[in-house]
């Protein structure tokens, strides 16, 4: 993997050899672990030029729009796969055969339902706060309740956490909303599939069972396939170094939901559906286009171009196709939806946009898709959380397999040198 070494030159000091290594796909990365035998340590804020670790999970080119999990095209999994078998892939490393799947998805199924006495622990919470609040502490909650298989240094139990989590984010989703509104809770059932089970426990009440729509469940399937996993961001990374201190994996889940409800990181399909409230009506759109290209205006596009893809988001391409599919579906008569296809149709058309590659990325789809559906704006990053889930989990599981020390990062310090008290 080391083949070639980067050479240090410090002035006044011994050139140092610094091993240079190769991914399979991706830069070079020069490993720089040795500086600290010189007193000395690398200054990377966000850690923009830093590779944490070593991962087999996810690999993102940015520069050519490239999204793989486990080597297969981001496109290719939402088209042909669903949303437990690219878990299945994201967890175990390779996909499931016929037999592999059904019993995986046997598995889920059997785990969906959560401890009865968790409702209770959710009537602790004024029923007005936020979903992401709420959710983030019934997820830290479940090892007081499933406390049977923590051991991290056990792989079965590793395992069984990582199974728990995948199955019953999606009740813990529904029983956050239903809370909000008042509403009976829903139990899960096992005769639908996992999309399928998360509608129907969001959307409908016992004195009211409503078929679930195969076009909303599919669009639902994709948002969740779409948002699995996405390399060493903010959440994930999050996620990595809590466990790193050997802390039980519904404590590190916890910890990526409360990194992932930054405004910055999750909140982004949030922010579009604002943006459109701001806009207000379709007669504004060029008012606004305009602000957005001024540089001394503080108004900015949501949901167009992206932090990391340079040219254009793969996710976005699927997620236009299933947004155009549910809009079809419901034919919603919405003067917000009109106005993001609106936005839409003429971002695309002004080379102003095009030259700098800010095309519409998946938040903008994924929110309008949600609002269609009928889910609300504040659950928009719990429904971020639910889908997540299985990357955090399976970057958890790969770094705890891996024997990966715990993640103490260096500082610059620019305090005060020591000093005494005047006194």
């Amino acid at each position: 993997m080391a083949d070639n070494k980067a050479q240090l030159v410090i002035e006044g000091a011994e050139a140092i050899e610094l091993p240079i290594l190769t991914g399979t796909v991706g830069p070079d990365v020069i490993d720089v672990r040795s500086l600290t035998s010189t007193g000395r340590f690398t200054f990377d804020p966000g850690f923009m030029s830093t590779a944490s670790c070593e991962s087999k999970i996810t690999y993102i080119d940015g520069d050519k729009g490239i999204l793989l999990h486990r080597g297969y095209p981001i496109e290719q999994l939402a088209e042909k796969s669903d949303y437990l078998e690219t878990c299945y892939l994201l967890l175990n490393g390779e996909l499931p055969t016929t037999e592999q799947k059904a019993k995986f998805v046997d598995t889920i199924k059997n785990h969906t339902i959560v401890h009865e006495q968790l409702k209770s622990f959710l009537h602790g919470f004024r029923r007005d706060a936020h979903p992401m609040a709420v959710m983030c502490g019934i997820v830290g909650a479940l090892s007081a309740f499933y406390h049977d298989s923590l051991d991290i240094n056990n792989p079965q139990h590793r395992e069984i956490s990582a199974h728990r989590l995948v199955a019953k984010m999606p009740t813990i989703a529904a029983m956050v909303y239903k809370y909000s509104m008042g509403q009976p809770l829903m139990y899960p059932r096992n005769d639908l599939n996992y999309s399928e089970n998360f509608l129907h426990m969001m959307f409908n009440t016992p004195a009211e069972i409503k078929p679930i729509s195969p076009v909303l469940a599919k669009a639902m399937d994709r948002i969740f396939i779409l948002h699995a996993d996405h390399e060493q961001n903010a959440s994930t990374s999050t996620v990595r170094l809590a466990g790193s201190t050997g802390a039980n994996p519904f404590a590190c889940i916890a910890a990526g939901i409360a990194a992932l409800w930054g405004p910055a990181h999750g909140g982004a399909n949030e922010a579009v559906l604002t943006m459109l409230d701001e806009i207000g009506d379709v007669s504004n759109v060029e008012k606004f286009l305009a602000k957005a290209k001024d540089k001394n205006d503080p108004f900015k596009l949501m949901g167009f171009g992206h932090r990391v893809y340079k040219n254009f988001d793969p996710r976005a391409k699927v997620m236009k196709q299933t947004c155009d599919e549910v809009l079809g579906e419901l034919g919603i008569n919405d003067p917000q939806l009109d106005l993001a296809m609106k936005l839409e149709e003429i971002a695309l058309n002004d080379p102003y946009f095009a030259e700098r590659n800010l095309y519409p990325n998946v938040d903008f789809y994924s929110g309008i898709i949600l609002k269609a559906i009928g889910i609300p704006t504040s659950m928009f990053t719990v429904i971020f959380a639910l889908a997540r889930t299985v990357g955090w989990i399976s970057h958890w599981k790969e770094m705890i397999a891996s024997g990966q020390k715990i993640g103490r990062p260096r500082q610059l310090y620019t305090g005060h040198p020591k000093r005494d008290l005047p006194r």
